[in-house]
């Protein structure tokens, strides 16, 4: 029997280019196993920081080396052709991180070759990466969600005059501490954790550097960070609730990329009706924004009122072996190999 010849995607043109390679690493190991090595062939496709694509001798080299490929080359009249080998991918598994890769953008390019891929669909990145219409998609579901207010980056920039009268609005509506962060970015990239007037300025100047469209969200007294994983397609399933702790004052960039500066509890230390609350929550929210595939979701849990709010979903969560997804779906009973194997066959059975 002739093996899949699985077209695996990777780096690209955001700031989690890294992150990504790691991923694809993680992944590559994944498929080499005993199991998975008789039914699969991996074809890593590498796209550069300038967003040109590598054929495989390439992204090997990178996953070898572990290190983003030195773009020499400015030569953007040949940037959008793809090496030939990309006509012999039967199912593509793509681990673009961030903008311009769980965004729509790349699912959109791989829906027009007509060839599977691994994940949401255009709609389900879409709006699982825009924290706006995520929101919005969950407000809809009737999904618990902390208070937020829209704001964009012209109210901030374009009229002096409004500015004040903005974070009026803001304090009045949202009190301190909140959050400000951008609508578009992943890793937490650009979020601020503000408790006074002068951060409030401060975080709202920056979060508009990154991005035209800002959210900014009440905050949560002791609010404890869980998480869980989905997997599926239509009638997806929940795996077992983690928790994230850490020394800091919010899971920030730094944070969550530090080793030592975060710790991972799976499965967490939960009452069993929160944990299967926030699991029948998960599979809501997955749902909610027509995710497939995978997708991690975000919780709070405040222990002192028992209430649990959705933070948001991501639809192409890290892949490391040391990340939260792998882990909460190996607690549950699925380890690596079997997890992209399925995975693999989720995105095979939505096209079929």
């Amino acid at each position: 029997m002739s093996k899949t010849r699985v077209g695996l995607l990777f780096g690209g043109r955001s700031g989690e280019h890294e992150v990504s390679i790691s991923s694809a690493r993680s992944i590559a190991n994944a498929f080499a196993s005993d199991d998975n090595a008789t039914r699969y062939d991996v074809l890593p496709f590498y796209i550069g920081k300038d967003g040109r694509w590598h054929p495989p001798e390439i992204a090997r080299s990178v996953l070898d080396s572990a290190q983003p490929l030195r773009e020499e080359r400015d030569d953007t009249a040949q940037l959008w052709q793809f090496p030939p080998q990309v006509t012999q991918v039967d199912v593509w598994f793509p681990i673009l991180h961030g903008p311009n890769g769980e965004d729509g953008t790349v699912q959109g390019l791989l829906q027009l070759m007509r060839v599977p891929y691994v994940g949401s669909g255009v709609l389900g990145s879409a709006v699982g990466m825009d924290k706006l219409a995520m929101k919005s998609a969950f407000a809809q579901a009737g999904l618990p969600q902390v208070s937020y207010r829209e704001i964009l980056r012209s109210e901030i920039w374009s009229n002096p005059c409004v500015f004040p009268k903005l974070c009026d609005d803001l304090e009045e509506s949202l009190d301190y501490p909140c959050f400000v962060k951008p609508a578009n970015l992943g890793s937490s990239v650009g979020i601020s954790k503000v408790r006074s007037r002068d951060e409030l300025e401060s975080a709202l100047d920056s979060a508009a550097s990154f991005d035209r469209r800002i959210i900014v969200e009440a905050g949560i007294a002791n609010a404890r960070e869980v998480e869980c994983a989905v997997l599926g397609n239509d009638n997806p399933k929940a795996s077992v609730v983690g928790e994230i702790t850490f020394d800091s004052d919010f899971y920030d960039y730094e944070t969550k990329y530090t080793q030592g500066r975060a710790e991972l509890l799976i499965p967490a230390p939960l009452p069993e009706t929160v944990s299967r609350r926030i699991r029948d929550l998960a599979i809501e929210a997955f749902l909610a924004v027509d995710a497939a595939g995978l997708a991690r979701v975000d919780f709070f849990y405040a222990e002192d009122t028992e209430e649990i709010y959705l933070n948001e979903i991501n639809t192409l969560p890290g892949f490391t072996a040391t990340s939260m997804y792998p882990q909460l779906w190996n607690a549950t009973g699925i380890s690596f190999p079997q997890l992209v194997r399925q995975l693999v066959e989720l995105a095979i059975d939505r096209t079929s």
